[in-house]
């Protein structure tokens, strides 16, 4: 009953060389996953559609609303009206937002079902080495879990970084319009905040890639002790096994834990960049409703509104990135390790290209064995 976790599995820790190696597999990683979507190419085209209309609608909400508190003071029936157009492009956004997700989750789902099948098939003419040679448990982990946890990061990725990477484009454009020199002071200050996000991304995908290996580990034994759970009692080796659990429990719990860590850095950091942010643009914003700029322009109370909506909305999808960067970086350690039972050689046709001739159908056994 000697566990063998070999075959697939990687051991050791992550060294330098190990990440260089991971940077790698990881664009490999993507490519192949490029391939599974393929076949959805024209449903992934449909949800961007839905996504721009979604976010032209969403940055069309705050003007209405502008233009309401502007009328505040002199057209009651202005008021009315802009309020009655922002709910109508609230609906449309909602609507949208609904019919891209099913479709997401369409092909979410869809390409992991693809992924499964293919992994199964692909085990079904494995040659028996390797299954031999691999743990059953670790086998059924990368199916299962590691299948599992690539879903919810592709599904984040479709649902949060389409409608996140059109909201930073379209919003800039919006606030160019309206007035460039406070769009230039959130410009300058957001890339502080994409370099954090990904100083820290770059850094966990080696850890949410060891906390999988150790979780296919521990699959294993538990899928190799509770089957032969007879075998266990027959042998006393209750205390043996459980100390080996404990080992390996506690080695997943640390790696999980530095993974989470890590990755739940990225969040807090992008907040406190765009607060800092949304500050800089209430105060520069103000002054323009004050003094006005240098050729006499003077922004309304409500443009500023506009302004202030627009600068929470061009921030708030870089929290959202960061945080679907962290989960695709598990996605991804999770799918390059159903990617490898892909790459494995098939079985070779052992099978004769000459037919048999002159058998007799006469077997001799001498000389033969059999001892346990």
């Amino acid at each position: 009953m000697a566990m063998d976790t070999s075959g697939f599995v990687p051991k050791g820790n992550l060294n330098a060389d190990d990440k260089a190696l991971a940077a790698s597999g990881r664009k490999a990683t993507v490519k192949r996953v490029v391939t599974f979507l393929k076949k959805y190419s024209g449903r992934i085209i449909f949800t961007l559609v839905l996504a721009a209309t979604s976010v032209v609608f969403t940055l069309l909400v705050p003007i209405r609303i502008g233009n309401a508190v502007d009328c505040l003071l002199s057209d009651n029936e202005g008021v009315i009206n802009n309020l009655t157009i922002a709910a109508v492009y609230a609906v449309i956004v909602g609507v949208s937002q609904y019919i891209m997700n099913v479709i997401n989750n369409s092909i979410t789902y869809n390409t992991v079902r693809d992924v499964r099948n293919a992994a199964i098939k692909k085990i079904e003419h494995l040659p028996l080495k390797i299954i031999d040679s691999s743990s059953q448990g670790d086998l059924v982990s990368r199916i299962v879990a590691d299948a599992d946890q690539f879903a919810e990061g592709l599904l984040l990725g479709f649902t949060q970084a389409f409608t996140g990477i059109m909201t930073i484009v379209l919003t800039l454009i919006f606030m160019v319009s309206m007035n460039a020199i406070i769009t230039m002071v959130v410009v300058f200050i957001t890339p502080l905040s994409i370099f954090i996000a990904r100083f820290i991304s770059s850094r966990t995908y080696s850890m949410f890639q060891k906390q999988s290996i150790e979780r296919g580990e521990q699959t294993s034994l538990i899928d190799e002790m509770i089957g032969n759970e007879k075998c266990v009692k027959a042998f006393s080796k209750e205390e043996n096994v459980l100390e080996k659990f404990d080992e390996i429990n506690e080695r997943l719990s640390q790696s999980s834990l530095n993974a989470i860590f890590f990755s739940s850095l990225t969040n807090p950091s992008t907040r406190f960049v765009n607060a800092l942010c949304y500050a800089l643009v209430a105060l520069s914003g103000a002054l323009f409703c004050i003094k006005g700029n240098a050729h006499g322009a003077v922004m309304t109370v409500g443009m500023l509104t506009v302004f202030l909506s627009y600068a929470n909305q061009y921030t708030k999808p870089f929290n959202e990135i960061s945080s679907v960067i962290s989960e695709l970086q598990n996605a991804l350690a999770c799918a390059a390790r159903v990617f490898e039972i892909l790459d494995e050689e098939i079985e070779s046709d052992d099978s004769l290209s000459d037919d048999i001739t002159d058998c007799r159908g006469i077997v001799d056994i001498n000389d033969v064995d059999f001892s346990y």
